[in-house]
């Protein structure tokens, strides 16, 4: 038996499903065992969850592109994708694309900003009948 798919539709007609609340902490963890890859599928799955759920973006396969091979850039798109969001939905957008200067703080700045992003992404689908418990994938 599987068990039912945390991802419902949006009450919007104009908006696909909701996606899914990710695990800042083991998504850091796993980023450093994995020297950095596990970004490539963490970029590519909220690329593809705010392009199906805005019906329009980038999408997985574009994120994947620009984080493996100019990765700043990630910061910048994917902070706007998520102030677009907020936006789109009337309400005030806890990141802005500025938040993609992060990327001037080695290190630290990367660890910021994705807490930042990720954090507006996790409350954006709760708000919305995500799950209230972050998971991996």
């Amino acid at each position: 038996m599987t068990e039912p798919s945390p991802i419902s539709e949006s009450s919007r007609p104009d908006r696909g499903p909701i996606g899914k609340p990710r695990s800042i902490g083991l998504t850091i963890l796993l980023a450093i065992v994995t020297l950095g890859i596990w970004t490539w599928v963490w970029s590519y799955w909220n690329g593809e969850e705010l392009k199906s759920y805005r019906k329009q973006g980038l999408g997985g396969v574009v994120y994947l592109i620009f984080t493996i091979f100019i990765s700043p850039v990630t910061m910048f798109v994917l902070a706007n994708e998520v102030e677009n969001l907020y936006v789109e939905e009337g309400e005030h957008p806890p990141v802005t694309t500025l938040w993609g200067l992060w990327f001037l703080l080695p290190l630290i700045g990367n660890i910021i900003w994705y807490v930042g992003v990720q954090g507006a992404i996790n409350r954006f689908w709760q708000a919305r009948g995500g799950s209230a418990t972050p998971g991996l994938t």
